[in-house]
């Protein structure tokens, strides 16, 4: 039933279902080719290259901290794409993409302890509804020193107290929602985002961002070098170059 109406709604004038959801109805409407991305908040790892097969990435190369590609299209084939120092080739890590349509791929290079780094892979279906003008929001947690974490996105100077989290318990070095559920829905506006330890009100970071309709957000928590428990969050927002610090309050 859902790939009928959806088959019926793409018989539909382009023009009309953009007005409808935003510039993402191909995404939305499983057609669109499937894409892949690149971020890197690995502070140990020199500067890399993200890898499909044997090839190395345009749009992903001689990437430092801090760097991330938006979106490019990807061919229809299995492949493993590695991240390897852009000096030397040395392996940091890799996964296997499947392509799908209308399927969006966040590969992240991150620090798994003080002195290792390794590869994620978040897969994100985009089955998002087709009026909606929300925004898409995922956390990925880099912090391997603060373990796992809440996420609470209230009006800013709100109590957490009574709260519950917009994204709960995202384990060290996993995404939340987990690869294969859709990011989380959120209207646009302005926030005040507090970060917990996982299943406690412990506050690690507090901040504010705010951000327009149909946005596709990757919260990034990172450890603070040095400083065991401390986190910094970063923010890549799709159509943006690169990455930005949210900046604590």
């Amino acid at each position: 039933m859902k790939l009928l109406r959806k088959l019926l709604l793409a018989s539909l004038p382009l023009a009309a279902l953009t007005a409808c959801g935003g510039g993402d109805t191909e995404d939305r409407l499983d057609v669109a080719d499937p894409v892949v991305r690149f971020v890197d908040v690995s502070v140990s790892s020199p500067q890399v290259t993200l890898y499909r097969g044997t090839v190395p990435q345009g749009d992903a190369t001689n990437a430092g901290y801090g760097f991330a590609s938006n979106y490019f299209d990807v061919a229809f084939s299995v492949a493993d794409w590695s991240v390897k120092t852009a000096v030397g080739g040395a392996p940091i890590g890799s996964v296997s993409i499947d392509p799908q349509r209308g399927t969006r791929y966040t590969i992240v290079a991150l620090d798994t302890s003080a002195t290792a780094s390794g590869a994620y892979l978040i897969t994100d279906p985009y089955n998002k509804p087709l009026t909606s003008d929300s925004t898409r929001m995922r956390l990925m947690n880099g912090a391997y020193n603060a373990g796992g974490l809440d996420i609470y996105m209230g009006v800013p100077g709100a109590d957490i107290a009574s709260a519950s989290p917009r994204i709960a318990g995202t384990a060290v070095s996993t995404s939340g929602p987990a690869p294969g559920q859709d990011s989380v829905d959120i209207s646009a506006g302005t926030y005040q985002l507090t970060v917990t330890a996982a299943g406690t009100k412990t506050i690690l970071f507090k901040g504010q961002m705010t951000f327009a309709s149909n946005k596709d957000l990757l919260l990034l928590a990172v450890p603070t070098t040095g400083v065991p428990g401390s986190i910094r969050m970063l923010l890549k927002t799709e159509g943006v170059p690169g990455t930005t610090e949210i900046a604590a309050t």
